[in-house]
């Protein structure tokens, strides 16, 4: 795999040279400071590119590997008339990018929010801190802080009851923190949704369904695909994180019946997927070897991190990269022998882009602000592990591979 981080620019505090000392050749960012829907101007890409090489003439070589993200508008995702002109700049957009020579493009379908959490600095056993999600904070949030109309319907009556109690108890700095987090915006962006108009844009899907929605999601794909497919761009959606519904939003993108919708709606190869185990991994009915298996050919990108459901399997946190609910060992596996199937088909690009996700806030990294989920050291720990991981399966196949010889030669003179 072409191992990779992801760098939010020049403000992050994980600086280009920690992403090189951590063992990465790819880096994976975004224009962050352009407006969602705005085109990314070649100009624009090639300073982010230089920025990315700058030292590699006298260091470690780093390049810009995947985009991530390439955000699609909300008009888009409510089927509104202006979609047709923020689909036109998509695709001037991935043309300027493939001009670039950027061939990996991330992005995903989740309405209003990215992904959600209830706390980003939980303390894990050995005092490094995760980030992590609680049913009944969230329902503390919606039913008492949000006061969104009809929220009681979308939990049961005694999680409901007990949010009302937990928020009575609760002091103002607390319901702020809860607050900031659950609002809490891109990631990259310091700005977070405001929560006197928050209501207001849950609003304007309040006729937005899930089937609605993957109307609009296939329709997307459909006018963009085919141009990534000419371009030579993987296009990979990231899975809704969690995958069940939030707000009354509908989330279409959460199964692997999802994904084999989508791909069929627009049935070319450019049409893929960012493998995320941990978004995908929340989910017990989702077997995580299994749908890197059937979709292994539209995987794009990959992210690898373990979340860890607890006693109300509503509520997660980010585990350990080799521990948790996701058998990392069977689903690498599944990778590594998709890309020897790759390198034995003679298509052009044989490593999958992977980078090591959410790692925890620990060591010198407790003592800093950093992006949640995205420190430095917990990354670094995590793409270690994953290294070795990787390294111990591809020997193994190296070993199991004359063994397979032998056995073939045998049933040939028998």
């Amino acid at each position: 795999m072409l191992h990779t981080m992801r760098w939010f620019g020049p403000h992050d505090p994980v600086s280009l040279f920690d992403i090189r000392q951590a063992g990465c050749a790819g880096v994976v960012t975004a224009l962050h400071q352009l407006p969602v829907g705005a085109v990314w101007p070649v100009a624009e890409i090639q300073a982010r590119q230089q920025l990315i090489a700058a030292n590699n003439a006298t260091h470690a070589p780093l390049h810009w590997a995947v985009v991530e993200s390439l955000p699609v508008h909300e008009a888009i995702k409510k089927g509104l008339p202006a979609r047709e002109q923020y689909i036109a700049n998509y695709k001037v957009s991935l043309r300027n990018l493939a001009a670039c020579g950027i061939r990996t493009v991330c992005y995903n379908f989740m309405p209003v929010l990215d992904w959600s959490r209830t706390n980003l600095s939980y303390e894990m056993p050995d005092g490094s801190r995760a980030l992590r999600f609680v049913w009944q904070d969230f329902a503390v949030f919606d039913l008492c802080i949000l006061k969104r109309p009809g929220a009681a319907a979308d939990y049961e009556v005694a999680v409901a009851a007990a949010a009302r109690q937990q928020f009575a108890a609760m002091s103002a700095e607390e319901v702020a923190a809860l607050t900031n987090t659950v609002l809490l915006g891109l990631p990259g962006s310091e700005e977070a949704f405001e929560l006197a108009n928050f209501q207001s844009l849950l609003n304007e899907y309040a006729e937005i369904d899930a089937a609605t929605l993957r109307a609009n999601l296939h329709y997307f794909i459909q006018q963009v695909a085919p141009v990534a497919q000419e371009l030579g761009i993987g296009l990979c959606i990231h899975p809704d994180d969690p995958p069940y519904p939030l707000l009354g939003l509908p989330r279409v993108v959460s199964t692997a019946n999802d994904l084999a919708a989508l791909f069929a709606a627009c049935d070319v190869p450019a049409n893929g997927l960012t493998f995320c185990t941990g978004s995908l991994g929340v989910r017990a009915d989702n077997d995580l070897p299994a749908i890197a298996r059937q979709f292994a050919s539209r995987i794009h990108f990959i992210h690898l991190r373990a979340t860890k459901r607890e006693d109300n399997p509503r509520n997660f946190h980010e585990a350990d990269h080799l521990e948790g609910d996701v058998d990392m060992y069977a689903v690498v596996r599944e990778l590594v022998l998709e890309e020897q199937r790759r390198a034995a088909s003679g298509e052009g690009v044989r490593a999958i882009p992977m980078r090591p996700d959410h790692g925890h806030q620990m060591l010198d990294d407790l003592n800093k602000k950093t992006y949640p989920g995205y420190s430095a050291i917990g990354r670094l720990r995590g793409l270690a592990e994953l290294r070795g991981l990787e390294y111990g399966i591809r020997r193994g196949l190296e070993a199991e591979a004359p063994s397979a010889a032998h056995l073939t030669e045998t049933a040939a003179y028998a």
